[in-house]
């Protein structure tokens, strides 16, 4: 079985982390959420992969190369213009349709276990299935109807709890066979859920759904990138590449002042340095950030290589995007978001863009 990764999109809910990465670069305890998917595959012997680049392709490309280092094959294909899920797909044909192959979205964490999930849809003879996961606020997702074998019958988008008919959601894991390219048109934009799907379900074709009781994330807000950190560090993501006893992670290279309290779930990237006196609560803090003296830091995500002075106030669900610097004494009002490379010397209301 071969892969395709999903990797074009350009994430603008995590703007301003991703004005200098693509949203599957984004850094997971010291990882590019994609790497952590990309060692999934390999757990479960997928090691030929491919993957579509749209947003800063570069800075992917450069990471992965040709896969080599980590133990699989990586190839790219790059869309100059965005071709939709399934017609992303559908430009890399050549690639995946020798056999069975399956999807993983670039930008979400997750252990699912793949082979359980083929030994399914092949048991049911599927063209294709969907990898469902039990959610509790189901106004939040799209969100799969099944019959009594578990094929898939309908869909709702972001229903309200009260007129919902499932909670089971879509994770944007799919398994097909190399058919699926027959109803997928070629050089168009076409789209998984809106157009691929409602096809399948009208011809009446075996389109089935899987429920996996897994760890699933869709890191597509600051709180689920925070959450899905705290969850690796808390064990609840069973992942090779992840093995944590502590509700905080360092990475290598990192000091932190011993006078200083790091308080609920705080992840702290490499060759980061926090001074004294400092509090830190329910954060995180990429790589290479210089972090001064009496400073308080709560709810935030700080990006890589960003430098805060002396008695700065940082309050909950600010974002830092890179290499901003923060004068002494300056405080953030909750919410703020700095795009990178600012030079900041007071008091910020509100966000500064650009």
């Amino acid at each position: 079985m071969k892969a395709m990764i999903m990797a074009a999109g350009v994430g603008s809910r995590l703007m301003p982390l991703t004005a200098t990465m693509p949203k599957p670069m984004v850094p997971i305890l010291g990882k590019p959420v994609m790497e952590h998917g990309v060692n999934l595959l390999k757990q479960h012997g997928v090691t030929q992969i491919i993957s579509n680049l749209h947003y800063l392709p570069d800075v992917i490309r450069s990471y992965f190369a040709n896969g080599q280092a980590f133990g699989v094959e990586m190839d790219y294909s790059y869309e100059e213009t965005l071709m939709g899920t399934a017609g992303g797909v559908k430009n890399n044909q050549y690639f995946l349709e020798t056999d069975t192959f399956v999807i993983l979205s670039g930008d979400a964490l997750t252990d699912i276990n793949l082979s359980a999930m083929y030994e399914y849809h092949k048991s049911r003879g599927a063209l294709a299935t969907i990898a469902l996961k039990s959610v509790e606020d189901v106004s939040k997702f799209g969100v799969v109807i099944q019959d009594s074998e578990g094929r898939i019958t309908a869909f709702q988008e972001k229903p309200k709890p009260e007129i919902a008919l499932s909670n089971l959601a879509n994770t944007g894991i799919y398994i097909f066979e190399p058919h699926i390219f027959e109803l997928i048109p070629a050089n168009t934009f076409y789209d998984f859920g809106k157009q691929l799907f409602p096809l399948l379900v009208e011809q009446n074709l075996p389109f089935f759904g899987w429920e996996t009781k897994g760890y699933w994330s869709d890191i597509g807000s600051f709180e689920t990138y925070k959450e899905a950190q705290f969850d690796m560090i808390n064990g609840k993501v069973k992942l090779n590449t992840c093995k944590m006893n502590s509700p905080f992670y360092i990475g290598r290279g990192s000091v932190i002042a011993s006078s200083s309290d790091i308080e609920g779930n705080v992840v702290i990237g490499e060759n980061t340095a926090v001074g004294e006196r400092c509090t830190i609560y329910n954060s995180v803090i990429l790589d290479n950030v210089t972090i001064g003296n009496d400073i308080t830091i709560i709810n935030s995500v700080i990006g890589n290589g960003c430098r805060i002075n002396d008695k700065v106030v940082i309050n909950s669900d600010c974002v830092l995007g890179d290499e901003n610097v923060l004068e002494a004494q300056v405080e953030l009002l909750q919410g703020v978001k700095i795009w990178p490379r600012r030079l900041v010397t007071e008091i910020v209301k509100e966000d500064l863009v650009g």
